[in-house]
This record gives C-alpha cells, sequence and structure tokens, in this order.
C-alpha cells in the first residue's frame, strides 16, 4: 500500500484586508445576490468574476420548478462571461449567499458541478482562477481551482 498526503491552501481574510480590486469583486456578487430567482429555496447566490482585462461580470442563481432545471450562480456567470468574452481569461470569482436572515454567516463553497466548471475554465485559459467565498464572518480565498478540487476529473483524463 502507498499513502499520499494531498494539502490544500486556503487564506482567511476580513474584507478590508483586501485590495481594492478583489473587494469591489466581493460587492458586486452579494448586489448579485440580491436579485436571484431563488422562489424554491430561498437561498440566493450570487457570483462576480474579474476578467484579465480588469472588466466584472456578474450573475446569480436561477431556479426552476422542475429542480434540475435551474442553475447556479457561479455557472451562469462563468458561462456567460465565456460566451461574451471568449478570449478574455477569467483571473478570480467571488461568490456570495444569502438566505431569508440576510448574507451568510459563513463561506459558502461552490458544488462540484460548479467546481468542475471553474477548473475546466482555468484548463481552457492556462491560468489559475482565484477564489474568493464570502460571508459576514470572513473571506476565504483559495488561489487556484486545483486548490479547492483535488484529484480532479480534467481534460488530460480523456487522453
Amino acid at each position: 500500500m502507498k499513502r499520499e498526503k494531498l494539502e490544500i491552501f486556503i487564506e482567511e481574510y476580513q474584507y478590508e484586508e483586501l485590495n481594492d480590486m478583489y473587494r469591489e469583486l466581493i460587492d458586486t456578487a452579494k448586489d448579485a445576490s440580491k436579485h436571484s430567482y431563488a422562489p424554491y429555496s430561498n437561498f440566493s447566490v450570487g457570483a462576480a468574476v474579474l476578467l484579465d482585462d480588469g472588466n466584472i461580470i456578474s450573475g446569480n442563481n436561477q431556479e426552476n420548478a422542475a429542480y434540475p432545471s435551474g442553475l447556479c450562480a457561479e455557472r451562469v456567470t462563468v458561462f456567460y462571461a465565456n460566451a461574451k468574452f471568449p478570449e478574455k481569461a477569467i483571473t478570480a470569482i467571488a461568490i456570495a449567499a444569502r438566505n431569508q436572515s440576510g448574507e451568510t454567516v459563513n463561506a459558502i463553497p461552490p458544488c462540484g458541478a460548479c467546481r468542475q466548471v471553474l477548473l475546466e475554465t482555468e484548463q481552457r485559459y492556462k491560468k489559475d482562477i482565484c477564489i474568493l467565498l464570502c460571508g459576514r464572518k470572513n473571506i476565504l480565498l483559495i488561489k487556484s481551482v486545483k486548490d479547492l478540487l483535488p484529484l480532479s476529473f480534467g481534460n488530460e483524463c480523456l487522453r
């Protein structure tokens, strides 16, 4: 038997400790969460991506009574950015959520499907995507999707 240890690195920040660009990205994600369509779960998520040219694109979750037909905020945002600006790499994404009590206290990580989409986007542009998970208590910063999704299934697995 062989045993390996995988390490991931997560940094924890307060909002005030982040640079202006990351604070703007977080503010945009929080604002996007206020406009989601979440009548069934009452769990609204907003995401904002920073493109390599400095532009910010935002989106939010969109639910449907036929639950599998809805889409998470992260995928709405990434797919829109990739469709509208296919030549621009995503360098960062901020994710913020709210429920009936307001902004979530703890940072909320993306689901598995969203992690896979983020990984594929990172591979597509050959650039790490910094992930900012936002809660009232703290902000978690993960420097690459590879740290969010170790032992991932990527394009190299298909060869």
